[in-house]
């Protein structure tokens, strides 16, 4: 087997040339950078020696599915990732420019230098690395989609419409990432979810806060409670007709209370949500193993805008996550059913249910998960000490994740045979969807690493 040695140069500037593209999707004014991401994209894979295609979606966010055909016995790998990503906001609140890749600490920091355009680079510097040690006997797709970050919704219509493009018995989802730096981990489940959009009214128009206060049902008020019968006393989900779920324990790798502390950012001296501080559960219970619901948006009157006034109506958007086996249709029913029951004074109420995806869950044990395991592990393993960041760990964990990838779930339903894996660069220090988004090269490396290794070796299952 060949030893693989990853460029870190070619890796930067591979990055660097996406990174300078400020590609969100559905941004009018950034289409042509859009664009020019798939352009980048497809070009790239072209120089591999891929058969390039590009399929537009009902979203207009071309699909850059490449190809490379080794032989009809051979088993198909597809590899996935995206080149889109969430606006950067104000550029002024970076450290530095967030479409120019700049490296600090260690770490390289831009707009989706994690999420997800360092996992494309990784895929490139994975294609170089096969190709440098002679191939794969494998069949090869890579998949790179453009509208991920708003839900997928045009990419799962084509596979809908056209399933035999993604056809593959291997499926590696890159768009996830290690629990630490250093730390190879394969994510065995995502929560699935909706939206939830809360509309509470109580008057016909702003009435004055002296002449009627105290007797006039306040819509905010009213809402504000409502919202708060979402919690029991600890902070634990409480949602009428779910159970036994909102007690579920995860069975794998736990969320270490301190870690969970620092990568969430929670500040000195405020309790944890459930009672993971007093040690009576586990922080991965919460975010892998049952719903939770997150008030999002809320609306009434601006504080700048204020004036002394009872508003007629008041508004919240919900975020709800399910665990992956739950049926999140049925799980937001039940949800706006509690809000409906207890919206308190008589107060009108509406609740609109949208964006329902389900969750994911693969079984690490089959084999090419578990090859995939094993290549990660030695991956790390196999790193020279000078290129380690400190306090490395090679032991490979599977968790869970809290986040959604609707394209999972319709993967697993068209190619239910098909075995589904999902890992990547990131790191619960990438700030993704942040200001100061980063990645630590020693992760695109071994990651990219792992993944030449596995296609190497898959063709020996």
């Amino acid at each position: 087997m060949s030893t693989f040695e990853p460029n870190r140069e070619r890796i930067f500037n591979d990055l660097s040339a996406l990174v300078s593209f400020n590609s969100p999707h559905s941004v009018p004014e950034l289409a042509e950078q859009h664009a020019g991401a798939a352009d980048w994209v497809a070009s790239a894979l072209a120089e591999r020696g891929l058969e390039v295609e590009r399929h537009a979606t009902v979203d207009n966010a071309d699909a850059i599915i490449a190809r490379k055909h080794v032989s009809d016995d051979a088993p198909t790998v597809l590899l996935y990732s995206h080149y889109d990503v969430v606006p950067a906001g104000d550029p002024a609140a970076w450290t530095a420019d967030p479409f120019t890749l700049t490296e600090r600490d260690g770490r390289w920091y831009g707009r989706g230098a994690a999420d997800c355009k360092g996992n494309v680079a990784m895929h490139l510097e994975a294609l170089r690395l096969i190709d440098e040690a002679g191939g794969t006997d494998a069949n090869l797709v890579v998949l790179v989609e453009g509208s991920e970050e708003l839900g997928g919704g045009g990419l799962e219509n084509l596979i809908e419409e056209k399933p035999e493009l993604f056809a593959a018995d291997i499926i590696l989802i890159a768009d996830s990432g290690n629990v630490t730096v250093g730390t190879p981990t394969l994510t065995t489940a995502l929560r699935g979810g909706a939206q939830l959009k809360v509309t509470v009214e109580t008057l016909r128009g702003a009435i004055h806060s002296g002449t009627f206060g105290g007797p006039a049902p306040d819509p905010v008020a009213a809402l504000i409670r409502t919202l708060d019968s979402l919690r029991d006393e600890t902070g634990r989900t409480t949602i009428d007709g779910l159970g036994d779920a909102l007690s579920a324990t995860w069975p794998g790798q736990p969320y270490d209370t301190e870690a969970f502390r620092k990568d969430a950012g929670v500040l000195d001296g405020v309790s944890l949500m459930g009672d993971i501080d007093s040690g009576g559960e586990n922080a991965a219970d919460m975010v892998w193993a049952r719903p939770a619901v997150t008030v999002i948006g809320f609306t009434s009157t601006p504080v700048d805008e204020a004036v002394n006034a009872i508003i007629p109506r008041a508004e919240a958007q919900l975020n709800l996550r399910v665990p992956a086996g739950m049926d999140p249709a049925a799980a937001a029913e039940a949800l706006k059913k509690h809000i409906i029951d207890h919206t308190p004074w008589g107060a009108k109420v509406e609740v609109e249910i949208f964006d329902v995806n389900h969750g994911f869950a693969t079984d690490p044990s089959r084999p090419a998960i578990a090859l995939l395991g094993e290549c990660l592990e030695e991956a790390y393993k196999e790193a020279p000490a000078s290129a380690a960041p400190g306090g490395v760990s090679n032991d490979l964990v599977s968790v869970g994740s809290g986040g959604s990838i609707p394209l999972t779930a319709k993967l697993q339903e068209h190619y239910p045979d098909a075995a589904i894996a999902m890992y990547g660069v990131e790191d619960n220090n990438a700030g993704i969807h942040s200001v100061d988004e980063s990645v630590h090269p020693f992760e695109i490396e071994r990651v990219a690493v792992a993944e030449a290794k596995f296609l190497q070796r898959v063709t020996s299952l």
